[in-house]
């Protein structure tokens, strides 16, 4: 190691959101350098950081600044020196770091599909005409407004347990969160079904949990490195080079996922109109160590089929 363990008496402080979902994944990256080096759950700190897209509840999120909302204070918490490393959904992080920063440590990804949660419905293709669904994700509500027009979508935003109030007080008849949160948290029951992702591709990262370090701080790389998952980097590698082409942000509905098979990889893409109007999707094989030049190009060739203004 290039330095002394961390300790009781030094602790690593590990700086997250303070959602439930946010804490549960801190003590997992918690307990798994626990775990790799035999080292006391003391010998680490949560130190839970607001960010601004949870204290902002009442507005879409690109109404108020897009992904990273959900990580800016921390990271720049991080770059001040006030904590040692950040975990995050990756689902939420943009595909560029702030200068000084480094995301090469993943852990084993959860399940990717999204979950059909309802207290009335079974599934997904037994919601009623017209019925109302709420999501705060543009890929989501693109995604069922391509498939099922006739629904009414509305805006549902906050942690797990806020939007399963909303649904017990009626605000809508169902909504999606993803099984890996769900699943993080205990509370797969809560899922009517999860959704194939042949059928709902999820969002790039989707399920993936990322911990970023300061750039040249060795003892923490050695530390990350014992607890780093390679399928994980290898996929996300493919699916965040995709998403940087798009310049994917919260604003724009794009779905990707990568998949392992042997040394190789296979990269499904899908770029949408918000409206649901219109969607491209493709897909590619290649190299599992050219994960990145894999993705560009599935991006490039989608842009290219969806002409210009896709987005627009």
């Amino acid at each position: 190691m290039a330095q002394a363990l961390p300790s009781p008496d030094r602790p690593l402080k590990i700086g997250t959101r303070g959602s439930p979902l946010a804490l549960a994944q801190a003590h997992e990256t918690r307990d798994r350098l626990a775990a790799a080096f035999g080292l006391p759950q003391a010998a680490f700190e949560i130190v839970v950081i607001k960010v601004t897209g949870d204290q902002i509840q009442d507005k879409a999120l690109k109404e108020i600044g897009g992904k990273g909302l959900f990580t800016r204070e921390i990271e720049e918490a991080l770059l001040a020196g006030g904590i040692d490393i950040a975990v995050h959904s990756m689902k939420d992080m943009p595909t560029l770091q702030p200068a000084g920063l480094l995301l090469d440590c993943y852990l084993p990804r959860e399940d990717v599909r999204d979950a059909f949660v309802s207290p009335h419905v079974a599934a997904l293709a037994d919601l009623p005409q017209g019925a109302v669904v709420g999501s705060s994700s543009l890929r989501r509500r693109a995604q069922l407004a391509h498939r099922r027009p006739d629904l009414q979508l509305v805006e549902f935003r906050g942690n797990v347990q806020t939007r399963m109030k909303k649904l017990a007080d009626g605000v809508a008849v169902a909504t999606f969160l993803a099984m890996a949160g769900l699943n993080r948290l205990g509370m797969a029951d809560a899922a009517r079904s999860a959704i194939a992702v042949d059928e709902m591709l999820p969002a790039v990262a989707q399920g993936a949990i990322g911990v970023e370090r300061r750039q040249g701080d060795a003892a923490v790389a050695d530390l990350l490195a014992a607890i780093h998952d390679r399928e994980t980097g290898l996929r996300l590698a493919a699916e965040r080079a995709f998403l940087l082409r798009l310049d994917g942000s919260c604003e724009t509905p794009i779905a990707g996922l990568a998949v392992l098979e042997g040394d190789a990889l296979w990269l499904r893409g899908e770029i949408l109109r918000p409206d649901g109007a219109r969607v491209v999707s493709g897909e590619m094989r290649g190299a599992a160590t050219e994960g990145a030049a894999l993705g560009t190009a599935l991006a490039d060739e989608l842009l290219g089929r969806a002409g210009p203004g896709f987005f627009a």
